[in-house]
């Protein structure tokens, strides 16, 4: 029979090995896991902008290809950084936190943007990138703006754990092409975002409905939070956006 000095020394070292291979797993697929998020990421701006045939085994490809401008702007508009050649998912623009950026915002601090550029046809579409939070954690996503920079060309939304068949609606066709042609701008040129609303935009008067799409019934804290996050973080491109004019 072992004693319990025996065993207690065996199960240490098999929780150290399974400790050693798990790590060593993890360490391995890293690289793996950071470039599907990266892919990811290129896919959402690409779809934001209508980009048709996206594929994600030449995403990378594509997306340099595509974005034919990668932007940092500050919180007065400024451009710290242009990126219009080489690998610009390796940029500044492409590895901002948002998250950390946008926190910086809340606490009075400098903070510092991503925007993209694509060519259509001769025209500039402008992508910014979105962050926020829903029910269940975080949800992101992209504007496409027209060269008017305020006309919505398209929106991709997405989240960690919004719930199925309700807040995670945002993902969904029928919510996000609500947005197409909605404008951020009013006729005398303020600044208005995009409010998601609650019962319908039909509530909203007639001449407010440019700005603004129907809520997901049953999803009252996501959508809230799809309307907080396109004012939140719209109102910070706004210097850019008024640069540009």
């Amino acid at each position: 029979m072992y004693s319990n000095g025996y065993i207690f020394r065996y199960a240490a070292i098999l929780v150290i090995i399974a400790a050693a291979l798990l790590s060593t797993a993890a360490m391995m697929l890293k690289p793996f896991q950071e470039r599907n998020m990266a892919i990811e990421k290129m896919g959402g701006i690409l779809a934001s902008a209508n980009v048709e045939n996206i594929d994600k085994e030449v995403m990378i490809d594509q997306f340099n290809e595509f974005v034919t401008e990668a932007l940092v702007v500050d919180q007065d508009g400024n451009v710290v950084e242009s990126l219009t050649e080489g690998e610009k998912e390796n940029g500044k623009a492409f590895n901002i936190n948002m998250k950390e950026q946008l926190y910086r915002k809340t606490n009075g601090m400098d903070y510092e943007l991503p925007i993209y550029k694509i060519d259509d046809k001769g025209k500039t579409i402008y992508i910014f990138p979105l962050y926020g939070t829903g029910l269940w954690g975080p949800i992101w996503g992209n504007i496409a703006l027209s060269q008017d920079l305020n006309t919505v060309v398209g929106v991709t939304f997405d989240h960690k754990g919004e719930t199925p068949g309700l807040g995670a609606e945002i993902t969904t066709s029928p919510f996000e092409d609500q947005f197409i042609g909605k404008e951020i701008f009013d006729d005398n040129g303020q600044f208005t975002s995009i409010a998601v609303v609650k019962g319908g935009v039909a509530k909203l008067p007639e001449a407010d409905r440019i700005h603004g799409v129907d809520a997901i019934s049953g999803g009252t804290i996501t959508s809230n939070g799809v309307n907080d996050m396109l004012k939140n973080v719209l109102e910070s491109y706004v210097p850019y956006i008024e640069k540009q004019k």
